[in-house]
């Protein structure tokens, strides 16, 4: 876990501070200084020059900087203010100028939070379901918490928020759980269906695979208890129940429903083993069990064919499941700021990101979590609070705007409290992980 936090945010650190200096170099804005992690107290694992810059890495990983010359920053050094502006520092440059240099980190978290989610569905998914395909075959499968919104087997969904979509998986996404209205057909008529702001709870309780699916589901069976009722009718490890007592299994909650009504019974279960079905019947225990432990997946058919992403696909995909991030985190923070969410349950700290990565080293995975935090650090350097990039975007929109530029004792005081709130939040979010994660 720890592992993977370094090296995600190694990743997007660089990148981001590399929008910034990239972009002070090209109008001829001195660099000091580019450190990964923060040498705070001078204490830095190791350094080297080359021109005017200093490059390092420092040893507290809760960040980076670059130290742009004649700027007030997060080091707070006014001592190079004293003097007159030099050509090649960043309080002689216009306020445009400075302005592409404040909004060039976040760009380039967005470019690279593009870039990994484009590369994911390329290298990693391949291909995708388009929701034509469901639409032209027998309609979604509504399981227990789409049956409970209204919607029925057979439906098929034209649209969301009054936009046409392709892929089937975007009617699982945050874009529905975090409320919408889908559009579907029924039996020719055109109907709506309203999806609460608040679904997103339902679901993360009970399962995304609840909701809504592109076919019936299927019980993959993995242990048999020895001596249980299953053993004894001769299911298997492996065996792929498909059927209970003639019928398909509606949602993945089917079979214990099924069987805690007929306790101290018999059921038939249609099987697939060795891609031939067959029939068994099982005995019930008084508790309502068969002695075997599965997980439940969508039953292949062929009615679905898949669509491969090309190159541009991946693209396209990858801005709309970049941008969506983005969204979803603005409304993830509306919540907080209404009540709807605690935040000692939203925010996390280094622990909590860790344990998001999680302790098996899987690429797809590590990729798809870097991606959205690489967009959520976009989002997150964008608030207008000073002494992050979108509290000098502020200041540079209004000296834009007036023609005056604020002072420098001002912009001084205007960081320290920036700097304030954003240690406060440090520790908050630390502090909050400490709890969550180690002492409860």
């Amino acid at each position: 876990m720890a592992a993977q936090l370094i090296l995600g945010l190694s990743i997007l650190v660089t990148l981001h501070e590399l929008g910034h200096f990239l972009a002070a170099r090209a109008f001829g804005i001195k660099v000091e200084k580019f450190y990964l992690f923060f040498d705070a107290w001078g204490v830095k694992l190791f350094s080297f020059k080359r021109g005017d810059t200093e490059y390092g890495m420092g040893w507290l990983p809760l960040g980076g900087y670059v130290k742009i010359a004649g700027m007030i920053d997060e080091s707070l050094d006014t001592d190079q203010l004293s003097t007159e502006p030099q050509p090649w520092e960043f309080r002689a440059k216009p306020a445009w100028q400075r302005l592409i240099v404040m909004v060039a980190g976040v760009t380039m978290n967005v470019i690279l939070g593009i870039a990994i989610f484009s590369y994911s569905l390329l290298h990693f998914k391949q291909e995708y379901l388009p929701v034509t395909s469901v639409n032209n075959g027998e309609g979604i499968y509504a399981y227990r918490l789409g049956r409970e919104l209204g919607l029925q087997n057979g439906d098929k969904i034209i649209a969301i928020n009054g936009h046409k979509f392709e892929r089937f998986d975007d009617a699982l996404s945050t874009r529905v759980l975090f409320g919408a209205t889908l559009t579907i057909e029924r039996n020719g008529q055109t109907m709506e269906v309203t999806v609460p702001d608040n679904f997103y709870k339902t679901v993360a309780k009970a399962g995304r695979g609840n909701f809504i699916g592109a076919g019936y589901l299927q019980y993959v069976i993995g242990n048999v208890s020895p001596d249980g009722e299953a053993q004894k009718a001769g299911l298997k490890g492996g065996d792929i129940i498909i059927g209970i007592d003639g019928q398909k299994i509606a949602d993945y909650d089917d079979l214990k429903n099924k069987l805690s009504t007929i306790k101290g019974q018999k059921v038939k279960l249609t099987i697939e083993r060795e891609k031939k079905n067959m029939e068994l019947n099982c005995g019930v225990s008084d508790k309502g069990l068969i002695g075997i432990d599965f997980h439940a997946a969508p039953l292949p058919t062929d009615n679905y064919p898949m669509q491969v992403y090309t190159l541009g696909s991946a693209i396209s995909f990858g801005a709309s499941d970049a941008k969506e991030a983005l969204v979803s985190n603005v409304k993830g923070l509306k919540k907080i700021f209404s009540g709807d969410e605690k935040a000692t349950d939203s925010i996390q700290g280094p622990i909590g990101i860790a344990q998001i990565y999680g302790g098996v080293w899987d690429w797809e995975r590590f990729w798809g979590i870097t991606g959205l935090l690489s967009m959520v650090l976009a989002f997150m350097n964008m608030l207008p609070i000073p002494a992050l990039d979108g509290g000098h975007v502020v200041f540079l929109t209004i000296e834009s705007l007036t023609g005056k530029k604020l002072s420098d004792k001002f912009m001084e005081r205007a960081q320290i409290v920036g700097m304030v709130l954003l240690l406060s939040l440090m520790v908050f979010a630390i502090g909050n992980d400490v709890w969550k994660h180690v002492i409860n």
